[in-house]
């Protein structure tokens, strides 16, 4: 039985998913099934397009129109036996060539380096059996178990989850976890939105899940961007074609100069072989022959200088693109952003509180006012962020090459806030040591930790505003008294937050008498302190910042092309500072995948010449918004 991997996957139910990959979730393909898909549909790995070899890279140095013409005087005058001139000119087409490539040979390498990727495990259930097999093996219809720190071996269906949030970065753009559910979505729900698919390359970073393998290899939709990149035309840059229009045109007014000067001279009664040897040396003459070499040594050189600013430049031409860039089309996430979710804001005890500092390192500070402020003078602010790292399970460790998370970047960024706050996990667990944990459920949208607190026990609560602002009855006033709870205007606060782009997070957290059972959710439906707000987004890299400026100061547009949400897209547009047309509200007018999918060619061809800012779109409208002739 074949299955299509361009079917309509995340719309199956769970009936027709197992029908059209005639597969059993309790049993998985039996070795002889497995055998026979894997004949057809071949190894779960990407096609990585092999680079010329080095012969071809060094005659490709020669594929040149004004080489071409070098190489043919070098010929002639080799034939009328003028040895030096001949000499000369062959060895500047090596010199030439052999620098061309030495810079390419240097690329090629540093290329096929970065395409290294390590074998990686998948765990399958292959004739009831649950057990451990390369990535490479798994075939569509197989039965893939997920857990906490798996990579996604391949396009999956997803058949049963549990508090599933997958990485989706590197695919969509967006920077915050998707949770994953498994119920079928509508025919035109978007890529980033197909919540019941997990897809290959793609990180979980938390809960477990069961899945059925859907596409493999280069039919999966990181195969399918493997595929858009190596098909890209190689275009001609504006140097190589002003150096093919200067040869042609050089070409024809040397041939004939050589013409006339050979007709003149048959017209005055010289010798036809005087005229055609002077007529040859006119041509070899008129020839620059250290202009090739003048061009590829500055371009050269140029190249060396990109390098060392770790930009690998694989063609020599293409660093002459750079001088000639009239639109640039970028990503978000991680190329404008660190991808590394930053508290920015906290509202605690009637107060607004900003934070300075970017990624997941302790530097930073607090101020409220425009003025700086210690965390210590406003207990609210401490209580918040005490909460944000107590009621968490991530950690963060320092190596030589910066912070590595263990766990969500959501959390990440609540220890890195508390870490510039000066608090330590060490030090509150001594004082406040965990007693007990209910995990975050995606039903009631928070989580819960059960701390000692001296002779009684305090529940500390993180999530939603919406689940946790209702549960309320008191507040934290900015000394840590107690006030009674503004539920209206806490959610106005958080609205506030939002609609910067920020994803908000709420604190709570209830007291109790010394109790030997674990913590219930019917502990914690009501009777709670309402602890303050923590509003983060993954912030713009300084550096580009600075490089937008510089772009749109030298006429160059500067256009983000994200997988992610508008909101958070317009957010951090703002924030780079991308100008550009201005919607009916006074924002940036953003176009999201499914606007551009609604529009006529026409409609089409006039909203992407005035539009900046493009979100919540896949791979294939990048590549497609990237080719559009602007």
């Amino acid at each position: 039985m074949s299955i299509d991997p361009n079917l309509q996957w995340h719309t199956f139910s769970d009936d027709e998913l197992h029908d059209q990959c005639a597969t059993s979730v309790e049993k998985g393909l039996d070795l002889l099934e497995v055998q026979r898909r894997q004949a057809e549909f071949g190894q779960n790995r990407l096609t990585i397009s092999k680079g010329p070899n080095l012969l071809i890279l060094f005659l490709h140095q020669f594929h040149q129109p004004l080489v071409y013409i070098l190489l043919a005087s070098a010929f002639i005058t080799s034939f009328l036996q003028e040895w030096v001139d001949s000499g000369v000119i062959y060895g500047v087409v090596l010199v030439n060539a052999i620098i061309g490539f030495i810079q390419e040979a240097k690329a090629v390498k540093a290329i096929e380096a970065l395409t290294h990727v390590l074998v990686s495990t998948a765990t399958v259930v292959r004739d009831g059996v649950q057990q451990q097999v390369p990535a490479d093996d798994l075939v569509p219809g197989d039965i893939v178990r997920l857990r906490p720190g798996d990579k996604v071996p391949a396009d999956l269906r997803l058949i049963s989850s549990r508090e599933l949030q997958i990485n989706e970065s590197a695919l969509t753009g967006e920077s915050l976890p998707a949770q994953k559910l498994c119920a079928p979505l509508p025919v035109d729900t978007l890529l980033p939105d197909r919540t019941n698919m997990a897809y290959s390359s793609t990180l979980v970073i938390n809960g477990t899940a069961t899945g059925v393998v859907t596409a493999t290899g280069d039919r999966t939709e990181i195969g399918r961007i493997n595929q858009l990149i190596a098909s890209a035309d190689i275009l001609a840059t504006p140097l190589t074609r002003k150096l093919s229009r200067f040869s042609f045109i050089l070409l024809n007014i040397i041939l004939t100069l050589a013409a006339i000067t050979f007709v003149i001279g048959i017209i005055r009664g010289e010798s036809w072989l005087d005229m055609f040897m002077a007529a040859v040396a006119l041509a070899v003459g008129a020839i620059p022959e250290g202009l090739p070499a003048a061009v590829t040594i500055t371009l050269a050189i140029g190249v060396s200088r990109m390098a060392k600013r770790n930009v690998i430049i694989r063609k020599l031409p293409a660093v002459e693109t750079l001088g000639s860039t009239t639109v640039i089309c970028t990503d978000k996430t991680g190329t404008l952003t660190r991808n590394q979710m930053t508290v920015q804001e906290i509202y605690a005890g009637g107060l607004h509180f900003h934070l300075s500092g970017s990624g997941y390192g302790p530097e930073g500070t607090f101020s409220h006012d425009d003025s700086n402020i210690l965390p210590a003078q406003h207990q609210a602010l401490r209580e918040c962020l005490s909460a944000g790292l107590l009621c968490n399970d991530t950690l963060l460790k320092q190596d030589a090459g910066g912070w590595l998370v263990e766990g969500d970047p959501t959390e990440a960024a609540l220890v890195a806030a508390a870490h510039k706050g000066g608090l330590s996990r060490e030090e509150l667990a001594i004082t406040l040591p965990r007693l007990d944990t209910i995990p975050f459920d995606s039903g009631h949208q928070f989580m819960a930790t059960l701390h000692r607190h001296g002779s009684r026990q305090m529940v500390i609560l993180k999530g939603s505003p919406e689940s946790l602002l209702p549960l309320c009855t008191s507040a934290l006033s900015d000394s840590g008294g107690p006030i009674p709870s503004d539920s209206d205007e806490y959610h106005r606060q958080a609205v506030q937050m939002a609609e910067k782009g920020l994803r908000v997070l709420a604190f709570a957290r209830l007291e109790r008498p010394y109790s030997p059972d674990a913590l219930k959710y019917d502990d914690i439906v009501e009777g709670l302190t309402f602890i303050g707000l923590q509003g983060m987004i993954d912030p713009p890299r300084p550096e580009a910042v600075a490089a937008v400026r510089v772009c749109q100061s030298a006429g160059i547009q500067v256009r983000m092309i994200t997988g992610d949400h508008a909101v958070t897209a317009a957010a951090v547009a703002r924030q780079v500072g991308l100008q550009g047309k201005i919607d009916g509200s006074g924002r940036l007018a953003t176009l999201t995948g499914r606007d551009l999918q609604a529009f006529s060619d026409a409609e089409l061809a006039a909203s992407i010449q005035h539009t900046v800012l493009f979100a919540r779109v896949d791979s294939r409208f990048k590549v497609f918004l990237r080719d559009w002739k602007l």
